[in-house]
């Protein structure tokens, strides 16, 4: 949860992302391709699936 409050105080650019309304372990996520790159004008969303074990385990990511 603070890694979820922290998300939405101070957002990175260009990434959003947000536990699912039923499962605080499986998140959706949006990075925006940044400008004057190779990405630019790209959306690229992605899963990630957290365990119990985590911080200490890093989450599953499936693009």
């Amino acid at each position: 949860m603070r890694d979820f409050k922290r998300l939405q105080l101070d957002p990175p650019a260009g990434i959003s992302g947000a536990p699912q309304d039923n499962n605080i372990m499986l998140w959706n996520a949006v990075i925006f391709g940044p400008d004057d790159t190779p990405w630019d004008g790209g959306t690229f969303k992605l899963t990630l699936q957290f365990t119990e074990d985590y911080p200490n385990k890093p989450p599953t990511v499936r693009f």
